[in-house]
């Protein structure tokens, strides 16, 4: 497939180019660390930052969330969501 941009520098403000579906878990991080979170399913999202604060979020079904969540929680997290990086 070809790609036009593909000679350009990757950062952090460009779009992602892989997707992964995020497996809520208590114990393990999310690996590969996702750029950002697109909601699937609306609901509850109990998210852990970098340094472990955890913080639940309530979402709508469409919605992104721009952050690079360490792990997702599965004790309080009802939606559904997917990891862009």
């Amino acid at each position: 497939m070809s790609d036009n941009f593909s000679h350009h520098q990757r950062g952090l403000e460009s779009p992602g180019d892989r997707h992964q579906p995020i497996t809520p878990s208590d114990t393990l991080a999310v690996s590969p660390r996702p750029r950002a979170l697109w909601c699937q399913t609306s609901g509850d999202l109990v998210i852990e930052d970098c340094d472990g604060t955890q913080l639940s979020y309530a979402v709508t079904a469409g919605q992104i969330l721009p952050f690079r969540a360490a792990r997702i929680l599965a004790t309080g997290t009802t939606a559904t969501v997917y990891g862009w990086e």
